[in-house]
């Protein structure tokens, strides 16, 4: 008979209640179970750096987007000025794989902040906005918070007044219109004054964007981008202009966009960005059937300067690559034969967007939630939680020397003891990844793991079980852990006292939600979003007790 006194206790809680212990400081999250709720900071950081785009498994777009920014927008009330400073942070770092958060929170504080956060916010327009794109998006965001009075209309008028003319030319022939806006229309919604006798380029400049008028001072790069709309200029002065000039792909009409006129595009150096995107279409047009261009493409895509200046987000080169090995468009019907050098650039392209970490040293056990919720998209991307989070356990995985790599998810039992009955396959897997593997084919290989509920206490009580002594612990994670019958805190305090040492816990967030796992007030917890740069070099300092 069974005594139901053995049900009660303190030290253990079904993750479908609060523990009593902490119930204030917890909250019923998206999947039904309960998880600690974090700060607005912290929100709004995996708002920023994540996004709301495609929502969760559990939790719909708009929903998760009306959330996350009724928090942005009391902070853009209230704590303008903070806001401003991380969105710049945030934004200059490159640690967004989109910038669209990053803008809205601007725009947000342009239109609902004081007057001191509004400065703050058009000061800062030309940092976070740095493209013509941007600049557009920043537009349509602005105006669902605010009209065109004179601090707005200073501030976009300064975008086109304060960086070089060359720059604004650039600008204005790449970037030509986007969400319903173009770069005339922003021009006479500013009414930028300046002294135009001073600077006669600009002036002419302006003029061609908002008239079409051609003055005699119009920048280098007009006259060239006005040279080759021209369907009867020979193909040879397309290439000798392309020379002469800084003309992109985008300034160029699509029968000038020849292999010829791509290869020489390379010769010069195409923003990496654009490159990264481009690689099917030169695969395509047999652009890269040259084994010159192809050792040039390769070079280029893995020197870490090259992804250090645009910015390139670690998540879009694994975009790329996954896209690229694939042999077909996402959206479309094209297709096209991979070259394995372009698949073995990109792969190394991924680990120097990175940048170098120092190992921790420590011995590190990286547990992937590999549960259903982990199979929507991130950002909006065709790209998985799942596939993600393997992707960048990588990198700690091919950095420490002790580390070992399991995936987890609550969705099977099997054997004894922790686990109950049998199945094929259980709720733990050591998964058979090596640091030497390819990246393309880990995510094959994550992305294919059998998947169920979610229960993030797995992994202390598989440790503990298998009498697995770990000084780190990283899990990887959306938090929406409902299907244990212990709270992970809980089977992390078991696990500390098991092994009878301090247990650093490490919690990367994959999407923007208002929960974690992490106990905020355990000092020896951590909770990171999303998969930055930044993010590698923070879990090993937190371990090795740095930070």
């Amino acid at each position: 008979m069974n005594d139901p006194l053995t049900t009660i206790s303190t030290r253990r809680t079904p993750q479908s209640e609060p523990d009593p212990a902490v119930a204030d400081r917890q909250k019923r999250n998206a999947g039904g179970g309960h998880a600690f709720k974090i700060s607005d900071e912290a929100r709004i950081h995996r708002f920023l750096t994540l996004g709301t785009t495609g929502g969760t498994f559990y939790a719909g777009e708009a929903e998760l987007t009306k959330a996350n920014a009724d928090v942005v927008l009391a902070a853009a009330r209230d704590r303008g000025e903070w806001l401003v400073a991380e969105v710049v942070k945030i934004s200059v770092a490159g640690r967004a794989p989109k910038q669209n958060p990053a803008i809205f929170a601007l725009a947000a504080v342009a239109g609902l902040g004081d007057e001191v956060a509004r400065k703050a916010a058009f000061a800062h327009l030309s940092a976070v906005c740095r493209t013509g794109t941007t600049l557009f998006q920043f537009a349509t965001y602005v105006q669902q918070f605010r009209g065109w009075g004179r601090g707005l209309r200073e501030a976009v008028g300064r975008w086109y007044l304060d960086r070089p003319v060359e720059d604004v030319a650039y600008q204005a022939v790449k970037y030509r219109q986007r969400d319903g806006w173009t770069h005339a229309d922003l021009l006479r919604k500013a009414h930028p004054v300046f002294d135009r006798a001073a600077d006669p380029a600009r002036s002419a400049l302006l003029d061609w964007i908002v008239d079409g008028e051609y003055g005699e001072h119009i920048p280098p790069l007009v006259h060239a981008f006005e040279r080759v709309q021209s369907p009867e200029l020979p193909a040879a002065k397309v290439l000798a202009t392309i020379a002469e000039h800084p003309l992109s792909w985008e300034m160029l009409p699509d029968a000038a966009r020849t292999p010829q006129v791509w290869r020489a595009l390379i010769a010069k150096g195409m923003p990496q960005t654009a490159l990264m995107r481009q690689l099917p279409t030169l695969t395509r047009a047999g652009v890269l059937d040259d084994p010159g261009t192809l050792a040039t493409v390769v070079t280029q895509l893995v020197d870490p300067g090259r992804l250090r200046k645009a910015r390139v987000h670690p998540v879009n080169v694994l975009l790329a690559m996954r896209t690229y090995a694939s042999g077909r468009s996402v959206r479309g019907s094209s297709s096209w034969t991979p070259k394995r050098a372009i698949i073995d650039a990109l792969d190394a392209a991924f680990y120097a967007a990175y940048g170098a970490v120092e190992p921790a040293g420590k011995r590190t056990l990286i547990a992937l939630d590999v549960s259903g919720s982990m199979g929507a998209n991130i950002s909006g991307l065709p790209l998985t939680a799942r596939e993600a989070a393997a992707a960048i356990s990588l990198v700690t995985l091919a950095t420490e020397p002790a580390c070992d790599i399991v995936g987890f998810t609550g969705g099977g039992l099997y054997g004894g003891g922790l686990y109950g009955s049998r199945r094929r396959q259980g709720p733990i897997t050591e998964l058979s990844i090596s640091p030497r593997q390819r990246l393309d084919d880990v995510v094959n290989y994550t992305s294919r793991l059998d998947f169920g509920s979610t229960d993030c206490s797995l992994p202390f009580q598989w440790a503990a079980e298998k009498g697995r002594d770990y000084d780190t612990v990283v899990v990887i994670t959306d938090n929406e852990t409902w299907a244990g019958n212990v709270h992970p805190h809980q089977a992390l305090a078991e696990y500390r006292r098991k092994v009878g040492h301090e247990v650093r816990q490490i919690v990367v967030g994959c999407t923007a939600t208002d929960c974690s796992i992490a106990d905020p007030l355990d000092p020896h917890s951590l909770d990171v979003a999303g998969f930055d740069s930044a993010v590698p070099n923070l879990i090993a300092d937190f371990s090795r007790g740095d930070v």
